[in-house]
């Protein structure tokens, strides 16, 4: 355990310095938004795994949250739910994600989550975060993107944080493992880590589709 530790914080140590010497400033990123709609949130946490997020989810997203703000609890999701609305409510019709999102929705009835400051407790909760990655298509990125969206200090590894890491020898395939190390490489340049794994995000973004950027 210690070993590991210590490889963490070399690992660290070299995404501080690299992030350093690109010139990194933090005082302007953007980061996620915080929401305080649930099914915008949820919508957000099902989408995002895969589809380009300016020209595909996003949109989806502004559009709920103009189009449905009444969706904003767990109790009335589940009605929507229930009547089969679920694939207008994402303007999606492909049966995968349409199944996550109401097997979160109903995940989150049952343990008694129903806002997002609910759902902000719980996943501060170890035996929840544990449960809720038994729902069918949800890992550790999905539940720590959740913890970003709100307004925890959370980074989701992805394939941009990934690559990031590759640049400067980190090659450590483990989610926990980089997950602690862009945490503790956040700390070491002083700034959140969800400011960390923001300006990570928008800078590999821009380098794999120059297009590319938040769009909020």
């Amino acid at each position: 355990m210690q070993s590991s530790t210590v490889q963490m914080l070399i690992a660290a140590r070299r995404i501080a310095d690299y992030a350093t010497e690109l010139g990194a400033e933090f005082e302007n990123v953007e980061v996620r938004p915080a929401y305080e709609h649930m099914g915008a949130l949820l919508a957000d946490s099902v989408l995002q795994a895969g589809l380009n997020y300016n020209s595909v989810v996003f949109p989806r997203i502004t559009a709920i949250l103009k189009l449905f703000p009444e969706l904003d609890r767990v109790s009335t999701l589940t009605d929507m739910v229930l009547r089969g609305e679920t694939s207008s409510f994402l303007n999606w019709k492909h049966a995968e994600k349409v199944g996550r999102f109401d097997a979160l929705v109903s995940f989150m009835s049952a343990a008694s989550v129903e806002d997002v400051v609910d759902l902000r407790a719980s996943l501060r909760d170890g035996a929840f975060v544990e449960a809720i990655r038994e729902v069918r298509g949800v890992g550790p990125k999905t539940v720590d993107y959740m913890a970003c969206l709100v307004g925890l200090d959370s980074v989701a590894v992805d394939r941009h944080v990934r690559t990031f890491a590759k640049r400067v020898g980190v090659m450590e395939e483990d989610y926990d493992f980089l997950r602690s190390v862009f945490c503790y490489a956040a700390d070491l340049l002083s700034v959140s880590r969800r400011e960390f794994d923001a300006w990570v995000w928008r800078r590999e973004a821009s380098i794999s589709a120059p297009q590319l950027s938040f769009a909020f």
